[in-house]
């Protein structure tokens, strides 16, 4: 049995229309989600699968995270989908300075984002204090060398140019190994 405390506003987002997400969860995972929308806690029992409860887990914590709940229900398909979360306000002394760190990562329009994850193949939620990954571990280890690039100051070109290049070399060894 896990507990998992989540922000009150994405407990809506975990129970979903009529308990549709909530319910397929559940079914994909046979683990138990038990919602407690006063506290925001999500107890998560396991059912048959103790893997499947630990990815339920991950497909709850990455909902928190601010994940559409669509973009998550691959990781209860996809054993090699991980949720990756890195905590911005570590880098930052300031709320002003934290906001400037979030808007150079989801860029304008929500363009750097896009091209991170158009480029790596990976789902990117920036949400709260933290920005949210989900991938592979490969793909998520290029996508957190971007995004700490981004934090460091690098420039959006150079960081661009960083994903490209990453992307071939990705290409090129799923080539080499078929």
């Amino acid at each position: 049995m896990t507990h998992i405390k989540i922000p009150k506003d994405r407990i809506g987002a975990i129970i979903g229309p009529k308990g549709s997400v909530k319910q397929l969860i559940e079914n994909k995972s046979t683990a138990e989600l038990d919602i407690d929308s006063e506290n925001g806690v999500v107890e998560i029992i396991q059912g048959d699968d103790p893997v499947g409860a630990m990815r339920a887990e991950e497909v709850v914590k990455a909902i928190a995270r601010g994940f559409n709940p669509e973009k998550t229900i691959d990781m209860l398909d996809d054993d090699l989908l991980m949720l990756d979360v890195i905590d911005i306000s570590k880098y930052t002394s300031t709320p002003k300075e934290l906001l400037r760190l979030k808007g150079r990562i989801i860029g304008k329009g929500g363009k750097t984002r896009e091209i991170s994850e158009r480029l790596i193949g990976v789902k990117i939620s920036v949400y709260g204090k933290t920005v949210s990954i989900i991938g592979t571990p490969e793909q998520n280890q290029v996508a957190r060398t971007a995004l700490e690039m981004l934090i460091e100051g690098a420039t959006h070109g150079s960081v661009y140019s960083f994903l490209e290049k990453k992307r071939q070399e990705m290409l090129q060894s799923q080539l080499d190994y078929y």
